[in-house]
């Protein structure tokens, strides 16, 4: 079978959630499916069993998939780092930070990797599912390209364009994405999708007829406007998320640094009906909130700074209120952040932190990254994942205080015991849900409405014929 490509006129045109769909209608069909792209640029990962670092829209679409994730499914990975560099993630390892001239420099090497991982997954898989980034055309970048040009061409993808009407000149986009495409990946379109439609679907029936007729591709399907509540990838994702705002019964603060990693520790939060959750961008007095949360930061001690500068540090400081942290934010409670190696800083500093933990953190190489099962406060067994460079002596995965709480262990609040719990302790009135079976809906209702408005069989035809 002919791997499939993903690619869209444009970034946040539905490339993502397309391929995790896809990834679930085709494993339904019986078919073992990899997802996959060859870079990607997130702060948002996750540790996969072979202990790498992957990008979280990848983990995604291989739970969809029903799938053991793996660093072959994002064989690179770009974390900014600031001030024009970036930390690049080599088959799920560290390589180096780097500018980005100094990046696209080494292109070439880059290119053998993602084709290395790339001939790996077909042996090893009935179908790739393969996810583009931003535009297939950007024309400056079409010789530095690694995850649309240069996947097409190398390994023959059917590929499919996807398109959002959302945005306005969704025409426009599609002829102009058609014109200037290689010719190759061209040839090998199989079709358009029409993404995020909102309204009456018949307005769009000329739409579809002019697409079909006056640019010579067929449309594949049109699929309404449907948010997926989980996984949010940025912080736009984040501002966009619609709560299910039933019964609120804690109110909690988030503290939104520049540097914010690893939203997806959010999810379980913004899916319960139960919690109200605000994301904090500048000063405010947060005396009207239950609790402050501080998530990962992927630039801690800048993110660090930041809460000073804003004067958000002092307010949490004064505040009497549950405090939570995450990684990052867990770090920050301690007594001195200290970065000898210039590792998480631009330069070598000591920068001082809350003091509610009397600790120092060591900013160290290699990067942890672990994942499995941890004995976290009075939990034999919570699920989750490390990815960090700092250490903590005294308290290397947790710490418990009468107000103050936190975890390296990214995934805490996805268990449903520990999450009930906590926020018991903050209004005993919360009796809390079950994450996963949320989760498994969203995938499933997402894969499900693709796949009543995609013509998934024009799609295997193309994918399985000679």
């Amino acid at each position: 079978m002919k791997p499939l490509a993903i690619f869209g006129t444009s970034s946040d045109a539905g490339k993502t959630t397309l391929v995790m769909a896809l990834c679930r209608i085709f494993a339904d069909q019986g078919l073992k499916v990899a997802p996959f792209k060859a870079q990607n640029v997130s702060n948002n990962s996750a540790v996969t069993k072979e202990g790498r670092e992957i990008s979280r829209a990848q983990c995604l679409q291989a739970e969809a998939a029903r799938v053991e994730p793996s660093y072959l499914f994002n064989p690179v990975l770009l974390k900014s780092h600031g001030n024009g560099s970036v930390q690049v993630i080599v088959n799920g390892l560290v390589y180096q930070n780097q500018s980005i001239a100094a990046y696209y420099a080494e292109i070439d090497g880059l290119k053998e990797q993602v084709k290395q991982a790339f001939s790996q997954l077909q042996q090893d898989y009935d179908l790739i599912v393969a996810e583009g980034a931003g535009s297939p055309v950007e024309l400056n970048l079409l010789d530095k390209d690694l995850s649309n040009t240069f996947v097409a061409n190398s390994f023959n993808t059917k590929n499919i364009l996807v398109a959002d009407i959302e945005r306005g000149g969704v025409f426009a986009s599609i002829y102009g994405t058609l014109e200037l495409m290689d010719p190759v990946m061209r040839g090998n379109l199989i079709g358009v999708v029409v993404n995020k439609f909102r309204g009456d679907r018949r307005f769009f029936d000329e739409g579809e007829k002019i697409i079909a007729e006056r640019f010579g591709v067929p449309v594949l399907g049109v699929l309404p406007f449907t948010p997926l509540n989980i996984d949010m990838e940025d912080s736009q994702s984040l501002r966009n998320y619609r709560q299910r705002l039933h019964d609120a019964k804690i109110r909690i603060a988030v503290i939104g640094y520049p540097g914010l990693s690893n939203y997806n520790d959010l999810d379980a939060l913004m899916a319960d009906p139960e919690l109200y959750v605000e994301l904090i961008h500048d000063y405010r007095p947060l005396s009207s909130f239950d609790m402050v949360l501080l998530p990962g930061s992927k630039t801690v001690i800048r993110d660090l700074q930041w809460l000073k500068k804003q004067g958000l540090f002092e307010e949490i400081q004064r505040l009497n209120k549950p405090a939570f942290g995450i990684c990052g934010g867990y770090q920050m409670f301690c007594g001195a952040l200290h970065d000898p190696d210039a590792i998480e800083h631009e330069t070598a500093i000591v920068e001082p932190g809350f003091a509610f933990i009397d600790d120092t953190v060591l900013y160290q190489r290699p990067k942890i990254l672990a994942r499995g099962q941890y004995r976290l406060f009075s939990y034999d067994a919570i699920g989750g994942y490390e990815i960090h460079c700092g250490r903590i002596d005294k308290y290397p995965l947790y710490f418990q205080g009468s107000r103050f709480s936190g975890t390296h262990v990214h995934g805490i609040f996805d268990n449903d015991a520990f999450r009930t719990d906590y926020f018991k302790t903050i209004n005993p009135r919360y009796r809390g849900y079950a994450y996963s079976d949320y989760r498994e809906a969203e995938i499933q209702g997402f894969a499900d409405m693709v796949g009543q408005n995609l013509d998934i069989a024009a799609i295997l035809q193309a994918l399985q014929a000679d």
